[in-house]
């Protein structure tokens, strides 16, 4: 048993309930086996009625010993469908095991030690065997998900029966056991390998939670599923596109009206940004960069990039859209979480969990699937959709200078917008000090090219604020006195929520004010022939840096400053002589 709870903790947050499931019954496989051999050792009735060797099941060589399972098993959902799709997975195996679990349990029945058992135990067994047969005529009709329902029951009844140390119900749930994870294996195999190659895969489930989305896109929500639906049309071809080469649903292609509503600089209150909405820390995990000069969060191709290779690892794990869905707005590992705390007889409907997802994820799949049925037939639920705006062509060109997007525009003859709009990724209007690729209109990039050594180079203003760590007994008040700054800059830049708690130790960011200071302008001091300077009414570090071309770091540096804290008549040493 120790094995099993292993397995299970090390997979739970990795793997869904299926593949924990399937990975518990393969690993434990061995102790099941050690305790039925052990079993049928003092019971002679469980015997090989064949001859055959000791450590052998009554369903035939195959299933006495423990199954040979693929090397690549430790690879998760991959390897295992890698197992299924190289073995045949015959229905005459399941037949015959189904068969010998039937003679076991006539056997069961009548045997001496089963007298003291009670027979609510055996009546579990065999109503799970009764819904495991059931879910094989669902699979010969072609109807994966009935017989993935019959699975859960079979499963949950199988649960329910308590075989103590009583051999034959011993093995028939061992039995069991193996009959349904090789079945859900066979199943998980199918869609797994339908997914890769079907773009119609999302199904259009109708029930009331998605009315009462429907009913909000028709009422208070109108306008803007209109205007997101314009919106697409500058993105979604390409999106389309690239979800198709991934083999993909295309209908994932209308994710981002309900995550952004197809803008581009969407910012949610999680911080969430761009098309597909991402965190900076998911973001960073597939490939996104983001430094001091650019966020690509804020790039439709590179993000949706991302976006798919995000929904691909979600369906790895979980296997069904719906669930991934949910994952991608609150995260794998809520939803890993709410899985754990189901029922038993919880596989694999969404549904089963909807109730038990946060309030804004529960909305979220409905939301999705009412976008899908109102834009499968926009008459019906009284939308007259204009022609999404086209998508806006561009041209690039790599330079390899730091130069501002004004003065890019104003030799290429566009204007400012034009050129930052095909260019959301830069953060502050300037392309960065490394080799860039610009997105400029069309035609436009030779002309780019041909003067970009005309265009002056962009140097980055001074850094303009300072940074200070709370020490015991600092209020904000006080350090906003302290740095001339207000406590409503100092919470605004450090998205600070109360003014009246802040962690000692924790280091501030403080906005310096740059020109004015006071309401009065600060005296034109010289600098002193020993590289001093006196500081003056109204100067400030970052003032008196930028006046006489050096960096308030430097001049903090030489004068052992601890802070930017100045005060009138102060002598500071501005270069060493």
């Amino acid at each position: 048993m120790f094995i099993i709870e292993k397995v299970c903790l090390t997979m739970k947050m990795t793997v869904n309930r299926y593949l924990i499931f399937i990975l518990v019954v393969v690993f434990s496989s061995g102790c099941v086996a050690n305790v039925t051999n052990s079993v049928r050792s003092d019971h002679s009735s469980l015997s090989n009625p064949s001859g055959s060797d000791s450590g052998s099941s009554r369903l035939g060589p195959e299933y006495g010993q423990s199954p040979q399972w693929p090397s690549n098993i430790g690879n998760g959902l991959s390897g295992l469908f890698d197992y299924a799709n190289e073995e045949n997975i015959e229905e005459s195996t399941n037949d015959t095991l189904v068969d010998n679990y039937t003679g076991i349990g006539s056997e069961a029945a009548n045997s001496d030690v089963n007298n003291d058992h009670p027979d609510k135990e055996q009546n579990f067994l065999d109503t799970a065997l009764e819904f495991y047969e059931t879910s094989q005529e669902f699979w010969k009709e072609d109807n994966p998900d009935k017989a993935m329902a019959a699975l859960d029951q079979a499963y949950a009844n199988m649960l329910k029966a308590n075989p103590d140390d009583t051999p034959e119900l011993v093995q028939q749930v061992d039995d069991l056991r193996f009959m349904i994870s090789k079945r859900v294996l066979e199943i998980y195999a199918s869609r797994y390998t339908a997914v890769k190659g079907n773009h119609k895969a999302i199904p259009l489930v109708m029930n009331r939670y998605v009315e009462n989305e429907i009913k909000l896109f028709q009422g208070p929500e109108r306008k803007f599923f209109i205007d997101s639906y314009r919106r697409s049309g500058r993105y979604r071809g390409k999106i389309v596109k690239m979800l198709k080469e991934a083999g993909m649903p295309e209908e994932l292609s209308w994710l981002p009206l309900i995550e952004s509503g197809f803008k581009i600089r969407a910012l949610s209150r999680a911080r969430a940004l761009g098309l597909w909405q991402f965190i900076p820390s998911t973001g960073y995990k597939f490939g996104l960069s983001r430094n001091a000069w650019i966020d690509e969060r804020l790039d439709p191709p590179k993000s949706t990039k991302a976006a798919i290779a995000y929904l691909k690892e979600l369906h790895n794990i979980f296997g069904d859209w719906s669930t991934v869905l949910a994952s991608y707005n609150c995260g794998e590992g809520t939803v890993l979480r709410v899985i754990r705390h189901q029922k038993v007889n919880y596989l694999d409907n969404f549904w089963d969990l909807f109730q038990r997802l946060p309030f804004e994820t529960a909305r979220y799949v409905p939301k999705f699937l009412a976008v899908l049925q109102i834009l499968k037939d926009p008459v019906k639920y009284g939308f007259n959709l204009d022609d999404p705006y086209p998508p806006v062509p561009y041209e690039v060109a790599t330079i390899d200078r730091q130069v501002h997007l004004k003065k890019v525009a104003a030799k290429l003859d566009i204007s400012v917008k034009e050129l930052a709009d095909l260019n959301p990724e830069l953060r502050y209007s300037a392309t960065p000090p490394d080799p860039y690729t610009l997105k400029v209109p069309v035609g436009k990039a030779s002309l780019l090219l041909a003067t970009i050594n005309d265009i002056p180079k962009w140097t980055p203003p001074q850094r303009a604020y300072a940074f200070h760590r709370v020490r015991s007994g600092e209020t904000l008040s006080l350090i906003a006195l302290k740095y001339r700054s207000s406590v409503r800059t100092i919470m605004r830049a450090n998205r600070l929520r109360s003014r009246h708690f802040i962690k000692i130790g924790r280091k501030l960011k403080i906005p310096l004010r740059r020109t004015r200071v006071r309401t009065h302008r600060a005296s034109k001091g010289r600098l002193r022939a020993d590289g001093t300077y006196r500081v003056k009414r109204g100067d400030s570090l970052w003032r008196i840096a930028y006046r006489f071309k050096t960096s308030a770091a430097k001049i903090k540096r030489l004068n052992k400053m601890k802070s930017t804290f100045l005060y009138v008549g102060q002598i500071l040493k501005i270069r060493n002589l």
